[in-house]
């Protein structure tokens, strides 16, 4: 039985499986449970993780070495505003990460940017925030000076 319960939460941990169906066994019931802990166990995981830091981002990649173009987009536009100082989480070295956040800001794609727990979006909307200003403001909100404030002082 216990065995059934660890399989199960593996399983769980390599999926999406936290989805809800109607139990017809008592193996599906054991099933049913563990993703039901892997579910709530995940989702309370990765709260902390968003939490852990004024500014969380999961990208592709490291800081130091985006995988993909948006993922890198997203880092180089805090690195713009001096924004070094924040947590950083590779999707690429934890697929139930990688899954996990998608469910858990109900947003499909990578990366994604958190500011005080809350989440702002992905890449596009990091870009719209950065283009119209709104960037600067929601750092400043955070307790974050942009580097762009000193960059206009100087040119002036």
């Amino acid at each position: 039985m216990m065995n059934s319960i660890i399989r199960s939460t593996a399983r769980c941990l390599r999926s999406e499986a936290w989805r809800c169906r109607a139990v017809q066994s008592k193996e599906e019931l054991l099933s049913g449970w563990a993703r039901l802990m892997c579910s709530s166990a995940g989702q309370k995981n990765l709260e902390e993780m968003v939490k852990k830091d004024k500014v969380v981002v999961f990208i592709k990649g490291t800081p130091a070495q985006p995988m993909c173009g948006f993922s890198n987009a997203v880092v180089q536009i805090l690195r713009m505003h001096g924004v070094d100082s924040y947590a950083a989480y590779n999707v690429l070295d934890d697929q139930d990460i990688r899954q996990g956040i998608k469910t858990f800001s109900n947003w499909p794609t990578i990366p994604q940017v958190f500011f005080n727990g809350e989440f702002v979006g992905g890449c596009d909307i990091l870009l719209q925030m950065h283009q119209s200003g709104d960037l600067v403001e929601e750092l400043q909100k955070l307790g974050i000076r942009s580097a762009l404030l000193d960059q206009e002082k100087e040119s002036k």
